[in-house]
Protein backbone atom coordinates (compact mmCIF):
# COMPACT_ATOMS: atom_id res chain seq x y z
CA UNK A 1 0.00 0.00 0.00
CA UNK A 2 1.27 3.46 -0.85
CA UNK A 3 0.10 6.75 0.48
CA UNK A 4 0.20 10.16 -1.11
CA UNK A 5 2.12 12.25 -0.26
CA UNK A 6 5.10 9.94 0.26
CA UNK A 7 6.35 8.76 3.61
CA UNK A 8 8.67 10.86 5.75
CA UNK A 9 10.82 8.92 8.22
CA UNK A 10 12.43 11.03 10.95
CA UNK A 11 14.72 8.29 12.29
CA UNK A 12 16.83 6.20 9.92
CA UNK A 13 20.22 4.91 11.04
CA UNK A 14 20.90 3.21 7.72
CA UNK A 15 19.31 1.22 4.94
CA UNK A 16 20.17 -1.47 2.37
CA UNK A 17 23.80 -1.75 3.45
CA UNK A 18 24.37 1.97 3.98
CA UNK A 19 25.32 2.43 7.64
CA UNK A 20 25.08 6.14 8.47
CA UNK A 21 27.13 5.49 11.62
CA UNK A 22 30.03 3.95 9.76
CA UNK A 23 33.33 5.78 9.26
CA UNK A 24 33.57 4.31 5.75
CA UNK A 25 30.20 5.23 4.28
CA UNK A 26 30.56 5.15 0.49
CA UNK A 27 28.82 7.32 -2.08
CA UNK A 28 27.52 4.53 -4.30
CA UNK A 29 26.13 2.55 -1.37
CA UNK A 30 24.37 5.62 0.00
CA UNK A 31 22.95 6.52 -3.41
CA UNK A 32 21.67 2.96 -3.92
CA UNK A 33 19.96 3.05 -0.51
CA UNK A 34 18.31 6.37 -1.34
CA UNK A 35 17.04 5.07 -4.68
CA UNK A 36 15.50 2.08 -2.90
CA UNK A 37 13.90 4.34 -0.29
CA UNK A 38 12.40 6.41 -3.06
CA UNK A 39 11.01 3.26 -4.72
CA UNK A 40 9.36 2.45 -1.37
CA UNK A 41 7.44 5.74 -1.65
CA UNK A 42 9.66 7.44 0.93
CA UNK A 43 9.89 11.12 0.05
CA UNK A 44 12.42 12.02 2.71
CA UNK A 45 14.28 10.87 5.79
CA UNK A 46 16.39 12.25 8.57
CA UNK A 47 19.72 10.41 8.60
CA UNK A 48 20.30 9.54 12.25
CA UNK A 49 23.69 9.65 13.97
CA UNK A 50 23.80 7.97 17.37
CA UNK A 51 25.95 8.35 20.49
CA UNK A 52 29.69 7.80 20.20
CA UNK A 53 32.96 9.57 20.77
CA UNK A 54 32.25 13.20 19.87
CA UNK A 55 35.01 13.34 17.26
CA UNK A 56 33.61 10.24 15.57
CA UNK A 57 30.12 11.70 15.61
CA UNK A 58 31.44 14.90 14.03
CA UNK A 59 33.17 12.90 11.29
CA UNK A 60 29.99 11.01 10.48
CA UNK A 61 27.90 14.16 10.42
CA UNK A 62 30.39 15.78 8.06
CA UNK A 63 30.34 12.69 5.83
CA UNK A 64 26.53 12.82 5.51
CA UNK A 65 26.84 16.46 4.50
CA UNK A 66 29.53 15.62 1.91
CA UNK A 67 27.57 12.76 0.35
CA UNK A 68 24.41 14.82 0.22
CA UNK A 69 26.26 17.57 -1.64
CA UNK A 70 27.81 15.07 -4.05
CA UNK A 71 24.70 13.30 -5.36
CA UNK A 72 21.27 14.72 -6.28
CA UNK A 73 19.42 11.52 -5.32
CA UNK A 74 20.95 11.59 -1.85
CA UNK A 75 20.11 15.27 -1.53
CA UNK A 76 16.53 14.59 -2.60
CA UNK A 77 15.93 11.81 -0.06
CA UNK A 78 17.95 13.00 2.94
CA UNK A 79 16.08 16.05 4.14
CA UNK A 80 18.29 16.55 7.15
CA UNK A 81 19.96 14.94 10.14
CA UNK A 82 18.67 13.64 13.46
CA UNK A 83 21.35 13.56 16.19
CA UNK A 84 20.37 10.97 18.80
CA UNK A 85 22.74 11.55 21.71
CA UNK A 86 25.26 11.77 23.22
CA UNK A 87 23.37 13.55 26.04
CA UNK A 88 21.41 10.47 27.13
CA UNK A 89 20.67 8.65 30.38
CA UNK A 90 23.51 6.14 30.64
CA UNK A 91 21.71 3.75 33.01
CA UNK A 92 20.98 0.19 31.81
CA UNK A 93 17.72 -0.02 29.90
CA UNK A 94 17.46 3.70 29.29
CA UNK A 95 20.65 3.82 27.22
CA UNK A 96 19.30 1.08 24.92
CA UNK A 97 21.71 0.17 22.13
CA UNK A 98 23.80 3.33 22.54
CA UNK A 99 27.29 2.85 24.05
CA UNK A 100 26.92 3.81 27.71
CA UNK A 101 30.56 4.87 28.00
CA UNK A 102 29.99 7.63 25.43
CA UNK A 103 26.85 9.09 27.05
CA UNK A 104 27.46 12.36 28.86
CA UNK A 105 25.84 15.38 30.43
CA UNK A 106 24.62 18.05 28.01
CA UNK A 107 27.26 20.57 27.05
CA UNK A 108 26.75 23.66 24.88
CA UNK A 109 30.31 23.59 23.50
CA UNK A 110 29.95 19.96 22.40
CA UNK A 111 26.55 20.66 20.87
CA UNK A 112 28.07 23.51 18.89
CA UNK A 113 30.80 21.16 17.60
CA UNK A 114 28.20 18.68 16.39
CA UNK A 115 26.09 21.38 14.75
CA UNK A 116 29.14 22.86 13.01
CA UNK A 117 30.10 19.44 11.62
CA UNK A 118 26.62 18.95 10.15
CA UNK A 119 26.36 22.40 8.65
CA UNK A 120 22.74 23.51 8.55
CA UNK A 121 21.32 19.97 8.21
CA UNK A 122 20.36 19.20 11.81
CA UNK A 123 16.58 19.15 12.19
CA UNK A 124 16.10 17.07 15.37
CA UNK A 125 18.25 16.36 18.43
CA UNK A 126 17.29 13.69 20.95
CA UNK A 127 18.52 14.16 24.51
CA UNK A 128 17.57 13.19 28.04
CA UNK A 129 16.12 16.21 29.86
CA UNK A 130 17.67 15.07 33.13
CA UNK A 131 21.10 15.28 31.44
CA UNK A 132 20.43 18.90 30.43
CA UNK A 133 20.03 20.10 34.00
CA UNK A 134 19.63 23.81 33.28
CA UNK A 135 18.04 23.26 29.86
CA UNK A 136 20.89 25.21 28.26
CA UNK A 137 21.27 22.90 25.26
CA UNK A 138 17.50 22.66 24.83
CA UNK A 139 17.24 26.46 24.76
CA UNK A 140 20.16 26.74 22.33
CA UNK A 141 18.63 24.27 19.88
CA UNK A 142 15.13 25.74 20.06
CA UNK A 143 16.55 29.23 19.47
CA UNK A 144 18.11 27.91 16.25
CA UNK A 145 14.88 26.34 15.02
CA UNK A 146 15.95 22.76 15.75
CA UNK A 147 13.42 20.33 17.21
CA UNK A 148 14.42 19.02 20.63
CA UNK A 149 13.14 15.53 21.41
CA UNK A 150 13.36 13.73 24.73
CA UNK A 151 14.43 10.10 24.61
CA UNK A 152 16.52 7.44 26.32
CA UNK A 153 15.56 9.17 29.51
CA UNK A 154 13.86 8.87 32.89
CA UNK A 155 12.98 12.53 33.34
CA UNK A 156 10.63 13.46 36.18
CA UNK A 157 7.45 15.42 35.56
CA UNK A 158 9.22 18.54 36.78
CA UNK A 159 12.14 17.97 34.42
CA UNK A 160 9.84 17.32 31.48
CA UNK A 161 7.79 20.45 32.17
CA UNK A 162 10.94 22.58 32.52
CA UNK A 163 12.27 21.17 29.25
CA UNK A 164 8.97 21.92 27.48
CA UNK A 165 9.15 25.49 28.76
CA UNK A 166 12.70 25.65 27.33
CA UNK A 167 11.68 24.37 23.89
CA UNK A 168 11.27 20.58 24.08
CA UNK A 169 8.54 19.55 21.62
CA UNK A 170 8.96 15.83 20.83
CA UNK A 171 9.55 12.43 22.35
CA UNK A 172 11.65 9.83 20.54
CA UNK A 173 10.27 6.26 20.17
CA UNK A 174 8.04 6.11 23.25
CA UNK A 175 8.09 2.67 24.84
CA UNK A 176 11.65 2.01 23.77
CA UNK A 177 14.90 3.31 25.20
CA UNK A 178 13.63 2.30 28.63
CA UNK A 179 14.01 -0.84 30.78
CA UNK A 180 11.83 -3.90 30.27
CA UNK A 181 10.72 -3.64 33.91
CA UNK A 182 9.36 -0.31 35.12
CA UNK A 183 7.29 0.90 38.05
CA UNK A 184 3.75 0.01 37.04
CA UNK A 185 2.43 3.57 37.52
CA UNK A 186 5.27 6.06 37.89
CA UNK A 187 7.32 5.63 34.71
CA UNK A 188 8.50 7.66 31.75
CA UNK A 189 5.78 6.30 29.44
CA UNK A 190 2.97 7.45 31.73
CA UNK A 191 4.61 10.82 32.36
CA UNK A 192 4.98 11.52 28.64
CA UNK A 193 1.44 10.43 27.84
CA UNK A 194 0.16 12.84 30.49
CA UNK A 195 1.90 15.63 28.55
CA UNK A 196 0.80 14.51 25.09
CA UNK A 197 -0.90 17.83 24.41
CA UNK A 198 2.54 19.48 24.47
CA UNK A 199 4.63 16.89 22.63
CA UNK A 200 4.86 15.13 19.30
CA UNK A 201 5.09 11.44 20.24
CA UNK A 202 7.18 9.11 18.10
CA UNK A 203 6.67 5.35 17.86
CA UNK A 204 8.65 2.58 16.17
CA UNK A 205 5.68 0.93 14.50
CA UNK A 206 7.14 -2.36 13.27
CA UNK A 207 4.95 -4.37 15.67
CA UNK A 208 8.11 -5.67 17.36
CA UNK A 209 9.45 -2.75 19.37
CA UNK A 210 5.95 -1.91 20.62
CA UNK A 211 3.23 -4.59 20.35
CA UNK A 212 0.13 -3.69 18.37
CA UNK A 213 -2.21 -3.31 21.40
CA UNK A 214 0.21 -0.84 22.99
CA UNK A 215 0.56 1.04 19.70
CA UNK A 216 -3.22 1.24 19.50
CA UNK A 217 -3.49 2.51 23.07
CA UNK A 218 -0.87 5.24 22.64
CA UNK A 219 -2.39 6.42 19.36
CA UNK A 220 -5.87 6.46 20.84
CA UNK A 221 -4.78 8.40 23.94
CA UNK A 222 -2.44 10.91 22.29
CA UNK A 223 -4.55 11.20 19.11
CA UNK A 224 -3.49 10.81 15.51
CA UNK A 225 -2.83 14.55 15.39
CA UNK A 226 0.08 14.22 17.86
CA UNK A 227 1.74 10.91 16.88
CA UNK A 228 4.31 10.13 14.19
CA UNK A 229 5.87 6.78 13.35
CA UNK A 230 9.42 5.89 12.34
CA UNK A 231 11.25 2.76 11.27
CA UNK A 232 14.46 3.32 13.30
CA UNK A 233 16.00 1.30 10.46
CA UNK A 234 19.63 0.23 10.48
CA UNK A 235 21.64 -0.82 7.43
CA UNK A 236 20.18 -4.35 7.65
CA UNK A 237 16.77 -2.99 6.59
CA UNK A 238 15.92 -4.12 3.09
CA UNK A 239 18.38 -7.04 3.26
CA UNK A 240 16.42 -9.69 5.17
CA UNK A 241 17.39 -12.05 8.00
CA UNK A 242 21.06 -12.57 8.80
CA UNK A 243 23.98 -11.36 10.90
CA UNK A 244 25.21 -7.79 10.60
CA UNK A 245 27.50 -5.38 12.42
CA UNK A 246 26.19 -2.11 13.81
CA UNK A 247 27.81 0.27 16.29
CA UNK A 248 30.72 -2.08 16.94
CA UNK A 249 28.55 -5.09 17.76
CA UNK A 250 26.99 -8.03 15.98
CA UNK A 251 23.26 -7.78 15.29
CA UNK A 252 21.05 -10.76 14.47
CA UNK A 253 18.01 -10.13 12.26
CA UNK A 254 15.54 -12.98 12.72
CA UNK A 255 12.80 -14.30 10.44
CA UNK A 256 10.37 -11.68 11.79
CA UNK A 257 12.89 -8.88 11.03
CA UNK A 258 13.51 -8.27 14.72
CA UNK A 259 17.03 -6.87 15.15
CA UNK A 260 18.58 -8.45 18.22
CA UNK A 261 21.85 -7.86 19.99
CA UNK A 262 23.88 -11.08 19.61
CA UNK A 263 22.90 -12.04 23.19
CA UNK A 264 19.20 -11.73 22.23
CA UNK A 265 18.74 -9.53 25.31
CA UNK A 266 17.57 -6.35 23.55
CA UNK A 267 16.73 -4.88 20.17
CA UNK A 268 19.21 -2.79 18.18
CA UNK A 269 17.37 -0.56 15.73
CA UNK A 270 15.06 -2.18 13.21
CA UNK A 271 15.13 -4.01 9.89
CA UNK A 272 11.67 -3.04 8.68
CA UNK A 273 10.94 -0.55 5.90
CA UNK A 274 8.08 1.94 5.73
CA UNK A 275 5.84 -0.38 3.66
CA UNK A 276 6.21 -2.96 6.47
CA UNK A 277 5.18 -0.33 9.03
CA UNK A 278 2.10 0.50 6.98
CA UNK A 279 1.05 -3.17 7.02
CA UNK A 280 1.37 -3.26 10.81
CA UNK A 281 -0.66 -0.08 11.24
CA UNK A 282 -3.34 -1.36 8.86
CA UNK A 283 -3.55 -5.06 9.68
CA UNK A 284 -2.56 -5.22 13.37
CA UNK A 285 -3.46 -1.79 14.75
CA UNK A 286 -6.55 -1.35 12.57
CA UNK A 287 -5.95 2.20 11.34
CA UNK A 288 -7.64 3.61 8.26
CA UNK A 289 -5.72 4.75 5.20
CA UNK A 290 -6.26 8.37 6.22
CA UNK A 291 -4.96 7.72 9.74
CA UNK A 292 -1.90 5.92 8.41
CA UNK A 293 -1.17 8.82 6.08
CA UNK A 294 -1.44 11.19 9.03
CA UNK A 295 1.17 9.27 11.02
CA UNK A 296 3.59 8.44 8.21
CA UNK A 297 3.42 11.51 5.98
CA UNK A 298 1.38 14.44 7.25
CA UNK A 299 2.61 14.72 10.84
CA UNK A 300 6.32 14.27 10.04
CA UNK A 301 6.04 17.05 7.47
CA UNK A 302 4.37 19.30 10.03
CA UNK A 303 7.14 18.60 12.54
CA UNK A 304 9.76 19.71 10.03
CA UNK A 305 7.78 22.62 8.58
CA UNK A 306 6.16 24.22 11.62
CA UNK A 307 8.23 26.84 13.43
CA UNK A 308 9.86 25.74 16.66
CA UNK A 309 8.59 27.60 19.71
CA UNK A 310 11.40 29.81 20.97
CA UNK A 311 11.53 30.07 24.78
CA UNK A 312 11.69 33.38 26.58
CA UNK A 313 15.19 34.42 27.65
Amino acid sequence: MQTSPGFVDLQVNGFLGADFNSDELELDVMASACRRLRSDNVSGILATIITDNVAKMCGRLARIRELRAADPVIAEVIWGIHIEGPFLNEQPGYIGAHPAHAARAADVAIMDRLLDAAGDLVRVVTLAPERDARCEVTRLLASRGIRVSAGHCDASMEQLRAAIDAGLSMFTHLGNGCPLHLHRHDNIIQRVLSLADNLWIGLIADGIHVPAPALRNVIRLAGTGRVFVVTDAIHAAGRGPGRYHFGGREVVVDEHLATWDETRSHLVGAASAMPDVVKVLRDQVGLSAAEIEQLTAVNPRRILADPVSVPSP
